[in-house]
């Protein structure tokens, strides 16, 4: 006579012809189904997405001694025959007229005009400001500043990656209804800004804060003709953001926890 393993097998099946389908089981197996897919895809998205960690230290980020500037404002009642670009800045610079790289499209009938441009300041303290300082003998009289602002930024362009950031704080700053005779000033304090993703690739941006003031300016007995200046200090503290998977992450944290309490033991 030949022993049946079979015997053994505490995981018997049912026949089919004993089991019968309900409406309760069937409701119970799609719900755990759905549930079991949402936990997969939830821990799939935390292990394709990386997390996030910041850092702050000192430093001068970059090889370069120069960084971009990009700057996007309308101006609508101000003709771009009398708009230009004026830079200065603590090295001496004083640029009065830039343009290059520099795109000026009429708006309001000619009466006014939008203004682009991209250029390089150094990393010293300084200003730009948008002026008719450059418009010479079609100078006007009373020329009218309000403005509406697009983009003010500095560096590479990181806006689309998973960091909120302050790196274009003025976009949308509509600044239309002020008197025409009046100037302002944007005074930006500016913090270099690294970010680094999960292959080293870097990226060098800034990002600021900023403080505004508008006024009527004079000089020598006489009004001076209004601007909007653009002045910039840049920190020394330089914020750096490096993309992590969410698994190394908690293996950094858990190793670190670990180092902490065999450093303790040793002294206890």
């Amino acid at each position: 006579m030949v022993f049946d393993l079979r015997r053994f097998d505490v995981y018997r099946k049912i026949p089919k012809d004993l089991t019968q389908p309900t409406l309760a089981g069937a409701l119970v197996s799609i719900f755990s189904a759905l549930f079991i897919l949402f936990l997969l895809l939830s821990e799939f998205k935390t292990f394709i997405v990386p997390d996030v960690v910041s850092e702050l230290y000192v430093d001068n980020p970059g090889e370069i001694e120069r960084l971009q500037v990009r700057l996007n404002i309308s101006l609508p009642r101000l003709s771009c025959q009398v708009v230009g670009l004026d830079i200065q800045d603590d090295m001496g610079r004083h640029e009065v007229g830039y343009v290059g790289n520099t795109q000026k499209i009429p708006i309001n009938n000619n009466k006014g005009c939008h203004f682009q441009t991209e250029f390089s300041i150094n990393k010293v303290p300084g200003n730009f400001h948008v002026s008719t300082h450059a418009a010479g003998a079609a100078q006007p009289t009373t020329p009218d500043f309000a403005h509406i602002i697009h983009e003010v930024a500095f560096g590479d362009d990181i806006t689309n990656k998973s960091v909120n950031g302050a790196f274009n704080p003025l976009a949308g700053r509509d600044i239309s209804k002020a008197k025409p005779e009046m100037s302002h000033d944007y005074y930006m304090k500016v913090v270099p800004t690294v970010y680094e993703d999960l292959w080293g690739e870097q990226k060098l941006s800034y990002q600021y804060t900023y403080a505004y003031k508008e006024y009527t300016s004079y000089g020598h007995g006489h009004r001076v003709l209004p601007a909007i200046w653009f002045r910039y200090d840049i920190s020394p503290i330089t914020v750096k953001y490096h993309e992590k998977r969410a698994i190394l992450h908690f293996y950094n944290h858990c190793v670190c926890h670990r180092r902490r309490y065999i450093h303790s033991s040793r002294y206890h």
